[in-house]
């Protein structure tokens, strides 16, 4: 018997509205997860549910209303249309679901309806091309339990991350070309931070602020964060053929000193201070653009930049659902 094939993309989520109780739901539903705040259950619930929400759930509305837009958010819209256009390029035989971590559509619910299809196999891609706990190890968690929940779950397949692959590596340099990275006086590659502690679950002492990930390429199944992260950042310099004394790779999004640096922020004003004039950023931790890509970056990185002396900050747009990115996707599935 040929098995069919489903393929389920999974993004991090988004609120069903940019208004408080939606926006309360979603950040309950995400910041609750156990690989996301890593701490005793106790003392996450209540820095959680005590602290974090009723003190920022304001401030996060405000941000998603900044971002949204006619047609919603935008991490759905590209959702949405990526798989349209997944469906339209993949093989008769091969059946493509759109899911999120957190909030709609779900991805349990995409599972469940799965789940008693013993004649496909599944294909989950996290779209999260470098691996972390707390996004793909929450995606595999989630998985594995539903597949222990039903007796007959159908054979699946999680790909783990994809940074290296040369379809990823392709689709991302293409968008950087667009922007003609040569007129620009440096470029920063920016990743999502992690708390410290996190990177060192997975490879210990590869958290301090200086070590080998940033000089030496990891081995394919390394899953260092950081050195996944420093890996990306060498081989898109190379595909571009950018000058090394040109790039910097930096991470964003820290909420302490106790994450991962050198910090975007800290780095973007250095280099405004030192005179560079015109900087472009890449982020390739992220295939959507989202709060992160258009709103931290392209409005409060940029302000920040100016502010500090320079005079133009161009966010490079991420892949979203551009054809390069959907035929890349089905060649890592297929891979």
């Amino acid at each position: 018997m040929v098995l069919r094939k489903a393929i389920v993309i999974v993004n991090v989520g988004t609120p069903d509205k940019p208004d408080i109780r939606p926006v309360r739901k979603y950040l309950t539903e995400f910041l609750n997860d156990k690989r996301v705040i890593d701490l005793s259950w106790l003392t996450r619930k209540i820095l959680v549910n005590l602290i974090i929400i009723p003190f920022r759930i304001r401030k996060s509305t405000a941000l998603y209303k900044k971002l949204w837009t006619e047609e919603g958010s935008p991490l759905l819209k590209y959702m949405h249309s990526l798989v349209d256009k997944l469906k339209r390029l993949a093989p008769e035989n091969t059946d493509i679901y759109g899911s999120m971590r957190y909030g709609s559509p779900s991805l349990a619910s995409v599972l469940e309806k799965l789940a008693a299809d013993s004649s496909t196999e599944i294909i989950i891609l996290p779209l999260y091309p470098q691996y972390a706990l707390s996004t793909t190890g929450s995606v595999t968690d989630l998985v594995n339990s539903l597949a222990e929940k039903h007796e007959n779950f159908p054979p699946y397949k999680i790909i783990e991350q994809f940074w290296a692959h040369p379809s990823f590596i392709d689709a991302f340099a293409g968008q950087i070309n667009k922007y003609s990275p040569g007129r620009f006086d440096h470029i920063i590659f920016s990743y999502h931070g992690l708390p410290l502690r996190q990177v060192n679950k997975v490879h210990p002492g590869h958290n301090s602020r200086k070590c080998i990930c940033e000089e030496k390429m990891p081995a394919w199944g390394d899953k260092c964060y950081k050195a996944a992260c420093y890996g990306t950042s060498r081989l898109l310099a190379a595909r571009l053929q950018l000058d090394n004394s040109r790039i910097s790779t930096a991470f964003q999004s820290r909420l302490t000193k106790n994450w991962l640096a050198p910090f975007t922020d800290e780095t973007l004003a250095d280099l405004a201070r030192s005179g560079a004039s015109r900087v472009l950023v890449v982020a390739p931790s992220f295939v959507a653009d989202c709060l992160e890509t258009i709103v931290e970056i392209g409005e409060e990185y940029k302000e920040l930049f100016i502010e500090q002396g320079g005079k133009e900050l161009v966010m490079v747009e991420s892949l979203n659902d551009s054809t390069p990115w959907a035929e890349g996707i089905l060649d890592i599935c297929n891979t």
